[in-house]
């Protein structure tokens, strides 16, 4: 292109620009003029001036329509995403309720015909066409089995579905074992019946004697055999048979003639008691309580359950019994002693002894630490609780006469022949009495003090358990620690200044008495309990089991791994014919 083309064009234009801008010149300038006819000679120059004025709102009239044209179509966009949206969430809530695909193929599951039908319709009707009624007898009680089949019948139609091809389809027993051996485990507990060793049954009051029941066979459910009946039946398609269950017998370890043969006394401990009448009657209530008790293999003794509380309705007498270190009179005070003199028997007798408490003080009818108090309560509180871990049933007797409390252990020897045990205390620590208690006696000159009751330092002691095998220690294990508080001195005197008439010695003997009374229920210093071995030996398994040493706690004689047979325990004496009162009890 030439640049005098070029030229003549820009110049066109230009021409054209100028044209148009005359013409808007013009038609302003007419206005001018109009408004300047009615108005006056200023009018004109006012018409110049708001040339420029109009074309601002030009402008802005311009961009209002811009914005309005924006916003128009941003709303459109806006709405048209809502509907796609909604569109789409109708869609996802249009396949998620979406009913079932039926079977199109022509399909047969065990011969029946699914065509047609949904998944959960062609389950139904396969499993309604079983007709299961299958039941396992036993005796006179029949057992329904829920269908074992079911699991393998829903993985057939899934699969059948998943194929979309005509076909037969079976269902198979494949892969039941573990189901049907589940339920044969659960009909086996509840049909298998536990042989019972001969062994006592009942006490004769009358002749003193425990009666003898026979042994009994048990029977044992054949699982094998039940577990391979089900599963052919259910191949045989036989899902309304009911299948008879078979037991085997199991024969006791222990006849009736054996039990008779080997029983014997297999534990024993005697103590003596006070001049205390009414102390020694509750002893006798208590034994009496116990006396004749039969305790099952694997059932557990409570001295408390077996007494229940001891009270004057069941002929309890008041006697000294200590309520938070007090002397006080409580019915039923004294039975400490029994259940202390049944803890040595049962613990020689090889049995496993469950909850054992010491005293507060020390005992003195029996060695420091080979103690078990009781409380008053006999439902609740510290109480002395033992398992017959033998094989045979055990049973107790008790009897009190003439100042004399023995306890013996009956049944079949629990421990093993040539071994036998004892228990062995010492004090291992001395700890410092209570603060003296003091008494005003007006009697006395001023600044003189008299001991009215010597102090007693408390103790600690440390019991084992010792058991030898023909003669030689072949364990030494701890038993329990045993924890006793001292009691403090009474010491009389007078801090008024001056000194009182003296009273009748008659008040002085009636005091005397019963600080003579109290002390016969009190324990005896230190120095008259010191510790002492009261073996009585019987028949034990060697044991390597350390129970816990807790405070005023033992665990007892715990030794899991005795079985075996034992031989007959001999009768000891407690080392001291004084009574002790346990604290809250007796």
């Amino acid at each position: 292109m030439s640049d005098t083309y070029r030229n003549s064009r820009a110049g066109g234009r230009r021409s054209r620009q100028s044209s148009s801008a005359d013409r808007i010149m013009a038609v302003q300038n007419a206005r001018s003029r109009g408004t300047g006819s009615r108005r006056g000679g200023s009018g004109r120059r006012r018409g110049r001036r708001q040339g420029p004025d109009m074309a601002k709102i030009v402008l802005i009239v311009i961009g209002v329509l811009i914005l309005l044209i924006c916003a128009a179509v941003g709303f459109q966009s806006c709405a048209r995403s809502e509907d796609d949206k909604t569109s789409v969430e109708s869609e996802s809530e249009t396949e998620t309720t979406e009913p079932e695909t039926e079977m199109a193929a022509e399909i047969t599951v065990n011969g029946v015909q699914v065509h047609g039908l949904t998944k959960t319709e062609a389950i139904k009707k396969v499993l309604e066409d079983m007709g299961w009624e299958m039941k396992v007898s036993f005796g006179d009680e029949t057992a329904d089995l829920p269908n074992l089949m079911e699991a393998n019948v829903d993985a057939v139609i899934e699969k059948a579905f998943a194929k979309k091809e005509s076909g037969d389809y079976t269902v198979e027993t494949d892969g039941l074992d573990d189901a049907v051996q589940v339920e044969v485990k659960a009909l086996a507990a509840k049909w298998d019946v536990e042989p019972k060793n001969g062994s006592i049954s009942t006490y004769d009051k009358a002749s003193d004697k425990f009666t003898f029941a026979g042994a009994q066979v048990g029977k044992k459910i054949d699982q094998e055999k039940l577990v391979s009946d089900i599963i052919s039946a259910m191949k045989a398609g036989e899902y309304t048979k009911t299948i008879t269950a078979t037991a085997n017998e199991v024969q006791p370890e222990i006849t009736e003639a054996q039990a008779r043969e080997n029983f014997k006394r297999i534990g024993t401990y005697t103590t003596k008691t006070t001049t205390d009448k009414d102390r020694n009657e509750n002893i006798r209530l208590a034994c009496a309580a116990i006396n004749g008790a039969i305790i099952k293999p694997g059932e557990e003794f409570s001295f408390n359950k077996m007494t229940g509380n001891r009270t004057t309705e069941k002929g309890y007498k008041p006697a000294g019994a200590y309520s938070n270190g007090v002397l006080v009179q409580e019915p039923g005070g004294g039975v400490c002693q029994v259940s202390s003199t049944l803890y040595n028997a049962v613990v020689f007798a090889g049995l496993k002894t469950t909850e054992r408490h010491a005293h507060t003080y020390e005992p003195s009818y029996v060695t420091p630490g080979e103690d078990a108090m009781v409380s008053y309560d006999g439902y609740a509180g510290p109480d002395l609780r033992f398992v017959n871990n033998s094989k045979t049933a055990v049973g107790i007797k008790a009897a009190y006469s003439n100042q004399t409390l023995t306890v013996s252990i009956y049944g079949n020897p629990i421990l093993e022949d040539g071994v036998t045990v004892s228990m062995h205390s010492e004090k291992i620590k001395e700890l410092d009495p209570p603060t003296p208690t003091y008494v005003e006696d007006p009697t006395l000159e001023p600044g003189v003090e008299v001991v009215a009751k010597a102090a007693t330092p408390g103790s600690r002691w440390q019991t084992k358990l010792i058991t030898k095998k023909n003669g030689q220690v072949v364990s030494d294990v701890l038993l329990h620690n045993s924890t006793y508080t001292g009691k403090a001195a009474t010491i009389k005197r007078n801090t008024s200044g001056t000194v009182a008439a003296t009273e009748s010695a008659s008040a002085d003997a009636s005091a005397a008495s019963s600080e003579a009374a109290g002390e016969t229920t009190a324990a005896a210093p230190a120095e008259t309990t010191a510790a002492a071995t009261t073996a009585l030996e019987t028949t034990a398994a060697p044991t390597t089991a350390v129970p816990s040493p807790g405070e005023n706690y033992g665990p007892g004689y715990v030794n899991e791994a005795t079985t075996a047979a034992a031989a007959a325990a001999e009768t000891n004496q407690a080392p001291s014919d004084m009574g002790l009162i346990s604290p809250n009890g007796q």
